[in-house]
């Protein structure tokens, strides 16, 4: 009887080592693309890119691999065959309406096919993501205060806006929240809900969210509130789906949430600067991610320059300060971490430069490789997996 438990228990390891081996290897040797969308200008001409090696984290430039005006912000297709981007025109006479652009991605070469531009419905877009079926693209427009979901076809180019949301309204802070400024939108891990948070208004607004139609219905509650002035930013779910963490611009604060997938309601449990204790000088929050194993949460602040780095209590949702790390550049934007978790690539604005710091996987600290590149205004980061 004892021989053959011990025949099973060596059948079973040798069965689960050969189903998960090969998963771990692509993971710990994969290889990305690396899309930088940026702020144009006499530094910066579109979207650049470069191919990422995620075992030693080194970077190969591809170069401009789209030429376009203000391509601000990225989100990549779960499929990996196409990717969006924000455009944000000027002209002579004052704001115009905002564009999204619809890419086919060439994995071997990283170079970028347009296939079609449409309204965002809005004034300077600032967000994209696309729902976890691949079927719609969502749009938040900053300086109108508005979001809007444009399906997406079978070709991967987008079609004509099947909802448009305009909020009103305004809070506390006299220059920044004097009328609604969408800053962020993005769907549960479930698809069955959309999150869109304001910085204007100090709400995250909750919706249910019909995927086959692109529709978008207020969820009971409708929203949550933030601290007054707060100025909620970007925001993101922990891997565990039980929390959302928002980062808040104007305050440089996170503020942590329980989130009840059932409702679609979120529930206040903390907030937590991304400052030091005796910092004086003026800066604002930007990104916020969560680390793949949910350990750890990061935000950056611009202004203090440097990345915060919390530890995530896995019972509570709750983060503790583990250390703030200087951006290694002038104004951290925006930020990723690679899809093994290994690696971190800050984009500093205003120095010009992208930075990539290494991961401990146990501690969440940050170590600066002296790997850095020159790129113009850089103001989104996304990877693509390409093997």
């Amino acid at each position: 009887m004892k021989k053959r438990l011990i025949q099973v228990i060596l059948c079973v390891s040798v069965l689960v080592a050969g189903t998960l081996l090969p998963q771990l290897v692509r993971a710990k040797g994969s290889k990305s693309i690396v899309y930088v969308g940026t702020f144009t200008g006499a530094s910066s001409k579109g979207i650049y890119a470069w191919r990422f090696d995620s075992t030693s984290g080194k970077m190969e430039p591809l170069g401009l691999v789209a030429e376009t005006t203000r391509p601000s912000f990225l989100v990549v297709h779960p499929n990996r065959r196409f990717l969006y981007a924000v455009g944000r025109p000027t002209s002579p006479g004052g704001p115009s309406i905002g564009v999204v652009l619809a890419y086919a991605v060439d994995t071997a070469t990283g170079s970028l096919k347009l296939l079609n531009t449409t309204s965002s419905r809005g004034v300077d877009p600032t967000y994209l993501s696309v729902d976890r079926k691949g079927k719609n693209l969502l749009v938040a427009n900053y300086n109108s205060g508005s979001v809007a979901v444009l399906p997406i076809l079978k070709d991967g180019s987008l079609g004509e806006t099947s909802e448009f949301i305009q909020y009103s309204g305004s809070s506390v802070h006299p220059q920044r929240q004097q009328g609604p400024h969408s800053h962020a939108i993005n769907l549960s891990p479930d698809n069955r809900f959309a999150f869109v948070a304001d910085l204007g208004l100090d709400k995250l607004f909750v919706y249910r969210f019909d995927s086959q139609r692109g529709k978008l219905t207020p969820n009971n509650p409708p929203a949550a509130a933030l601290n007054p002035g707060a100025g909620p930013r970007h925001f993101t779910f922990h891997p565990g789906g039980r929390y959302v963490y928002v980062i808040n611009e104007i305050q440089s604060t996170l503020t942590t949430f329980s989130y009840d997938a059932r409702a679609g309601a979120l529930k206040e449990l903390q907030t937590v600067t991304t400052l030091p204790a005796d910092f004086t000088g003026t800066s604002t929050a930007a990104e916020v991610q969560v680390h793949p194993n949910g350990k750890f949460v990061y935000g950056s602040n611009r202004g203090h320059d440097s990345i915060a780095v919390f530890s995530v209590n896995v019972d509570t949702g709750q983060l503790t300060l583990v250390e703030l790390v200087p951006s290694q550049g002038k104004t951290p934007r925006n930020f990723s971490i690679d899809p093994s978790g290994s690696w971190l690539i800050v984009g500093n604005q205003d120095s010009n430069s992208l930075v990539t710091f290494r991961i401990d996987p146990k501690t969440g600290t940050l170590q600066a490789t002296g790997q850095s590149f020159q790129v113009g205004t850089p103001s989104c980061l996304r990877f693509l997996a390409v093997n």
